[in-house]
This record gives structure tokens, C-alpha cells and sequence, in this order.
């Protein structure tokens, strides 16, 4: 994608130019399974949900193979819970680790319980205090020591050179090096707000994935959204969805860029993916709409299973009840049922 474009992301506008890629060679850290797969070269990345691929896209001719991702894992200790039980008895077969989160430890200690669980890094910049010293990354954080900026404003700050890339890459350094460090071995890289398809970020994101051997990342280019289901079944949540599906747009072509750094870093990624534009309203419905949907080849579902407590209340996600609503659609026996009688493989990323 070249020149410059407008892109809506929240309440405000980003400015976007493409970025020379700067990724290196994988260093064969980590391990991958690899079965069946191959890469689409030749041709520019079609819309997904319509079978197009591009470089670095994992593709399964004639098979549906579904990585369920539970985001924020570390962030409560009720979250933890939620996930792992929904991955014992249900759909999530891939979860992701929030370095900064304050039950990262219980987090840690439950994924060696379960040696089916796919687990990535959730690179954080825009929630909690950072991994490193505050006063090593004074760009990124504010007079308590916490991080400043929610995306948009991120990318404003630097665009105006009031953020250093400096600053930015030795904390998202430090979190996976946490995260290596606890023992795991990441499957994927994907980030809190999806900043890491930021410009810039995403360059820097896919660079560190090579660097330190993490073999995925999420590429947040949705695109079956289930949009008209949505509005046809929350009317009264229509301008948070056609927001959320905005955003949707933007994230794909931020990340529709990616393919030529993907190839050159020998870094791979989902041919489809799904869950920016029904944030907060997945259900066992819509789940059951979305399994119904699922092309072939490898799809990635961000999910958000939690319990609500205090703990996950004094945080600043918005997503409370909601969380309770996605662990039992995902845990609904009949859910997995149908997954199996829709000829749908779940996996993670390190078992492509």
C-alpha cells in the first residue's frame, strides 16, 4: 500500500505512510509444527472471508482450522480462572499474556497446567505501569507512573516526536523477555488495543517476533464482520457497532501492509480473523453465526472470557459482564459439538 491515506480509529483520525520494512531473519528460537501449509506469493491479499491469502498468511487448502484467542490473560485472577476453564471444557484453544498484568504469575503458574494451550505475548502500551523502569521510558507514561495514552492519541504523540520509538521498542522488549524469562515459549505476539498494527508499530512488532523466534503475530484484518447481524439484533447499539467496524477497516489496512516485512521476516499469520467489530456483544448466537461462517483455512476469534470482581472493576476495561457472557457461550457444550459437526480443527499458533 503506498502514499498516504486517512484511516478512522475511535474518535480520532490517523495519519498513515508505509513504512520500509526492517524485519530480520527468524533466529529458530521457539518451535513450530508445521503441517500442510503454504504461502501465497504472487498475488496481493484479497478481502478475508473470501479465501485471499498474501505472503506470510498461513492457508490449509479444504480444511477449517480455528484458533480461538482469550486476550488478557494476567490482567485479574478471575480472568485467569475463566480462561482456563474455558479452554479445559470449551472452545479457547489460544490465549495471550499481559506482561504488566498484576496476576501475570497466576497466569504463568495455570498455563503449565495445560500443555494444549497456545500462549502469546499481549504487547501492552496504553494500560497499567510499564515492565520497565518508569524513568527509562518517560515518553510513554505519566506523572503516577502509568502509561498515557489510549492508540490514537499514541500515534498522535508520535507523529508530533512527543513519543520516542526508543522508548517504545525497550519496553515491548522487556515484556517478552518477561515472558521468555517465566519459562513459556510464546506461540504469537498480539497487543492490548491492537496498537502493534500501528504504523510503525507493526514494523517494529513483526522485527521483535523474528528477533526473539515468536514464528506468528495477529494481523487484525477482519473481514466476515457479521456487521448486518449485529445491527439487526442490538438496534439500540448501532453507533458502537458501525464505531467498532470503522475501526475494523482501519486495523485491515494498516496491517494489509505487512505482507512483504511478514516474508522477509519469516513471520506468519492468520488467513482470517474476527472480533473487532462484535466486541462486547459475543455471544453463544453469534459464535454459533460465526463457526457457520468459517471459510477455509486458518481463521483466528479474539475473545474476552472473564469473571467479574472488584479487581477486574477497578480496571479500566469496559468489557465487565460482558466477559461472563463470552465464558459461558465458549463453554456451551453444544458449542464445541458444533465445531466438530462443522468439520472445524481448534489449534493454536504453534501447532500450524
Amino acid at each position: 500500500m503506498a502514499g498516504m491515506m486517512w484511516v478512522w480509529s475511535g474518535l480520532s483520525e490517523l495519519q498513515w505512510t508505509q513504512q520500509p520494512p526492517h524485519a530480520r531473519p527468524p533466529t529458530g528460537k521457539g518451535r513450530i509444527v508445521r503441517t500442510h501449509l503454504f504461502f501465497q506469493t504472487s498475488s496481493p491479499l484479497s478481502p478475508l472471508g473470501a479465501g485471499g491469502g498474501g505472503s506470510g498468511t498461513i492457508r490449509t487448502a479444504n480444511v477449517k482450522r480455528l484458533i480461538v484467542n482469550a486476550d488478557d490473560f494476567g490482567l485479574t485472577e478471575k480472568i485467569n480462572q475463566a480462561i482456563m476453564e474455558a479452554h479445559d471444557g470449551g472452545l479457547i484453544s489460544s490465549t495471550s499474556l499481559l506482561a504488566n498484568g498484576q496476576a501475570f504469575d497466576s497466569a504463568v503458574a495455570l498455563s503449565r497446567q495445560a500443555p494444549r494451550l497456545g500462549v502469546g505475548v499481549h504487547l501492552n502500551l496504553t494500560e497499567g505501569k510499564p515492565v520497565v523502569p518508569a524513568s527509562s521510558i518517560p515518553s510513554l507514561i505519566n506523572g503516577q507512573g502509568d502509561f498515557a495514552r489510549k492508540p490514537a492519541s499514541l500515534w498522535r504523540a508520535m507523529t508530533l516526536g512527543r513519543v520516542s520509538t526508543v522508548h517504545i521498542e525497550r519496553e515491548l522488549r522487556a515484556q517478552i523477555e518477561k515472558v521468555l524469562a517465566a519459562g513459556i515459549v510464546p506461540t504469537h505476539l498480539d497487543s492490548h488495543k491492537h496498537v502493534h498494527a500501528l504504523p510503525v508499530l507493526g514494523s517494529m512488532s513483526i522485527r521483535l517476533a523474528s528477533r526473539y523466534g515468536i514464528r506468528a503475530i495477529r494481523r487484525v484484518a477482519e473481514g466476515w464482520s457479521a456487521l448486518g447481524y449485529l445491527l439487526g439484533r442490538f438496534p439500540r447499539a448501532k453507533r458502537t457497532i458501525l464505531r467498532q467496524r470503522l475501526n475494523s477497516f482501519a486495523l485491515a489496512a494498516l496491517s494489509r501492509g505487512w505482507r512483504r516485512q511478514l516474508r522477509r521476516a519469516g513471520v506468519v499469520c492468520a488467513e482470517h480473523f474476527y472480533g473487532v467489530t462484535p466486541t462486547g456483544f459475543l455471544d453463544e448466537e453469534l459464535l454459533r453465526e460465526i463457526l457457520r461462517h468459517l471459510p477455509d483455512g486458518v481463521s483466528e476469534l479474539m475473545c474476552h472470557p472473564g469473571f467479574v470482581d472488584e479487581a477486574l472493576r477497578q480496571t479500566p476495561t469496559r468489557l465487565l459482564e460482558q466477559r461472563e457472557v463470552e465464558y459461558q457461550a465458549l463453554s456451551q457444550p453444544g458449542i464445541k459439538l458444533l465445531a466438530t459437526d462443522l468439520g472445524i480443527e481448534l489449534v493454536n499458533y504453534g501447532e500450524l
